[in-house]
């Protein structure tokens, strides 16, 4: 049974995935708020996976939104219902956006990366097996946490700066990746750059000019048909990572607009969700 199905039965069951209480990334005030409004208060809602069925797999969750808002239901809720129905512990993320700007968002993600691998064994996840997915802008922002990154401070006070930042794999879904040219999101780079950016900045994020050796493995989804968001986005990160030998797959799916997160109710679309358990399984991120 692939993804999808899993998370139709669910639905069926009427057995949801249930969040524990929403965990602050930064308890005393995160860096550079702008305020105290829960807008500025940046947090992970974790669904780990239950006990009988956790393989040991964990995935932050970035729903996308252009760095305006977030897309927390079919881009959230959702995935993370599918994602416990697989055994795999789901940390739904709420990331800072506008008025906020590079880079706070990094920061954020970074965060909550070192925060689910400080929390391992209470979450039922193996910090070794620990992933990003995002759609759209929060594709982008899974994809600069895949290639901007770092080892954690190891003389840092806080235990959770010690961990290190980067995700063992990063699954994007229709992602925004570069931030220059024709095929850019430009309503994703205001929100996150300014109107103006630097060039420098430009090509810092833009995340396929970011790809080394070094970058965890990846699988992308996106569709010709996606007028917002061009394909060749997830085509120039996907070149970006045969050339320098990370092991990436890719499906580019003829239809479908932007934005069908799990692509329920949609024959071919809903296809998606199966094939990325399948590769997960492949790299034995889901093994017991």
């Amino acid at each position: 049974m692939n993804g999808t199905a899993l998370l139709l039965v669910c639905f069926m069951a009427g057995m949801v995935a249930q969040a524990d209480e929403p965990v602050l990334l930064w308890a005393n005030g995160a860096p550079g708020a702008l305020g105290t409004g829960e807008a500025d208060k940046p947090c992970l809602l974790p669904f780990p996976a239950s006990a009988d069925t956790a393989t040991g797999a964990g995935i932050v969750v970035c729903p996308g939104g252009g760095y305006g808002g977030l897309a927390m239901d079919h881009e959230g809720h959702q995935v993370a219902a599918w994602l416990n129905a697989n055994g795999i512990s789901a940390f739904i993320l709420k990331y800072r956006v506008t008025p906020y700007k590079h880079p706070i968002p990094l920061g954020d993600v970074q965060r909550a990366i070192r925060t689910v691998r400080s929390h391992a064994q209470e979450w039922r996840t193996d910090p070794a097996r620990l992933g990003v997915l995002g759609f759209s802008a929060g594709g982008h922002l899974a994809s600069t946490a895949a290639t901007h990154f770092d080892k954690g401070n190891a003389d840092a006070a806080d235990p959770i700066e010690r961990m290190s930042s980067r995700p063992d794999f990063a699954v994007l879904i229709y992602p925004v990746v570069t931030m220059d040219g024709p095929f850019c999101h430009h309503g994703s780079r205001t929100n996150l750059m300014g109107e103006n950016p630097p060039k420098e900045l430009v090509e810092l994020l833009s995340n396929e000019k970011q790809v080394t050796a070094d970058t965890p493995p990846m699988f992308l989804i996106h569709s010709s048909a996606d007028k917002a968001v061009p394909a060749e986005n997830s085509v120039q990160m996907y070149l970006a990572l045969r050339k320098a030998g990370v092991p990436a797959e890719m499906h580019i799916y003829e239809k479908g607009e932007h934005g069908y997160g799990l692509g329920t109710g949609d024959p071919v679309l809903s296809t998606w969700p199966g094939h990325c358990i399948a590769w997960l399984g492949m790299h034995g991120f889901l093994k017991r």
